[in-house]
C-alpha cells in the first residue's frame, strides 16, 4: 500500500489565539523518562512512550523540530497546540497533557493510546476481523470526533488509520484522532485551497484545487469503513499517477467478490460517502449523528 506523501507548507488557516497551555522550558528528562521505540515518525516530528518519574503514568511525547528544511515551522507546532485545546472536550481526540520547549524542539506530552493505530485492523494478514458492529462502533466516535472539530470550523486534512488510535486493543478501545499538523481553520472571508494530505486519501476536491470544506474529511470516512470492511485501500494504484486517476474517476471494486461477507448497508454508507459531489457528503457544515448511515451498518 503505497504511502507516500503529497505535501504544501502554507501558513494560511492556522490559528493565531493566545495558548492556554504554559510551554514549560524546564528540563523535560528531568520529569519523564523517554523509552527508545518510536510509536511513530512523520513529517513533523517523532513520537515516543514516555513514563511521568512522579506518578508513573504512561504518555506519548511528541518531540517537534522547530526548524524544519531550513524553514521556521513554530508558528504550525502553536496551531496544533491551539486545536488541542479547542477540542479537549471531546474523548475522542487525543489530550494533551503538557507542552516543553527546548533550544531546537516542542515537546507535546499527549494522551498513550496503548491500542497502537486502527491501520492494524485494516491488513489481510490479520488473525481475526472484527465485526461490522465494532466498526460502526469506531465510525461513530471518529464522526463525534470531528463534529468538535468542524463546530470549530476546523478541517484534518489527513485523516487516515495511521492517524486514528485505539484505547486498547484488547479489548477494543475507543477512537482518538491525533496528527492536526495539516488541519486548518476554514476562514468564511476566504477559501482554503491546497495540495494536501496522503496521496491515497486525497478527495476529488483536493486533486481539483477546489475550495476545501469540513466536507473534505468525510470523504476519508468513507476510505476508512472501506478499509476496516475489507482490508484493502479503495483508490492505491501502482504508482502516484494510477492513483490519482482512481480518485478523480472514483475507481472503486465494490464487486460480491470483495464485498461477499459484508452487509447491504455497509456498503451503501460507503458508496454514499465516496463520491465527487462534495454536497453529497454527510453533513458538509455539521454532521447529525442520530440520522447518520452509520447505523444503517449491521449491528
Amino acid at each position: 500500500m503505497s504511502r507516500r506523501r503529497s505535501e504544501s507548507r502554507s501558513l494560511s488557516g492556522l490559528l493565531s489565539t493566545s495558548l492556554q497551555t504554559q510551554i514549560r522550558t524546564d528540563n523535560f528528562h528531568n520529569f519523564y523518562v523517554l523509552e527508545p521505540e518510536e510509536l511513530g515518525r512523520g513529517r513533523c516530528g517523532v513520537v515516543r512512550k514516555c513514563i511521568a518519574k512522579s506518578t508513573n503514568q504512561e504518555y506519548a511525547a511528541k518531540c517537534m523540530k522547530k526548524r524544519r528544511r531550513g524553514q521556521d515551522c513554530k508558528a504550525e507546532i502553536l496551531h496544533e497546540i491551539a486545536i488541542l485545546e479547542l477540542t479537549k472536550s471531546s474523548p475522542h481526540i487525543i489530550n494533551l497533557h503538557e507542552v516543553y520547549e527546548t533550544a531546537n524542539e516542542i515537546i507535546l506530552v499527549l494522551e498513550y493510546a496503548a491500542g497502537g493505530e486502527i491501520f492494524n485492523l485494516c491488513v489481510s494478514d490479520l488473525d481475526e476481523r472484527i465485526g461490522e458492529s465494532d466498526i460502526a462502533r469506531l465510525i461513530r466516535q471518529i464522526l463525534e470526533g470531528l463534529i468538535c472539530l468542524h463546530e470549530n470550523n476546523i478541517v484534518h486534512l489527513d485523516l487516515k488509520p495511521q492517524n486514528i488510535l485505539l484505547s486498547s486493543l484488547h479489548p477494543l478501545g475507543d477512537v482518538k484522532i491525533v496528527d492536526f499538523g495539516m488541519s486548518r481553520k476554514i476562514e468564511s472571508a476566504s477559501e482554503l485551497r491546497h495540495i494536501m494530505g496522503t496521496i491515497d486519501y486525497l478527495a476529488p476536491e483536493i486533486l481539483n484545487y477546489d475550495p476545501i470544506t469540513t466536507a473534505t474529511d468525510i470523504w476519508n470516512i468513507g476510505i476508512i469503513s472501506y478499509m476496516l470492511l475489507t482490508q484493502e485501500s479503495p483508490f492505491a494504484g501502482a504508482d502516484k499517477q494510477e492513483t490519482f486517476l482512481n480518485i478523480s474517476q472514483i475507481n472503486v471494486d465494490y464487486s460480491d467478490e470483495t464485498f461477499a461477507s459484508i452487509s447491504q448497508p455497509a456498503k451503501d454508507f460507503i458508496q454514499k460517502l465516496l463520491v465527487k459531489n462534495p454536497e453529497f457528503y454527510i453533513g458538509e457544515s455539521k454532521l447529525n449523528l442520530s440520522t447518520h448511515p452509520t447505523t444503517g451498518i449491521a449491528s
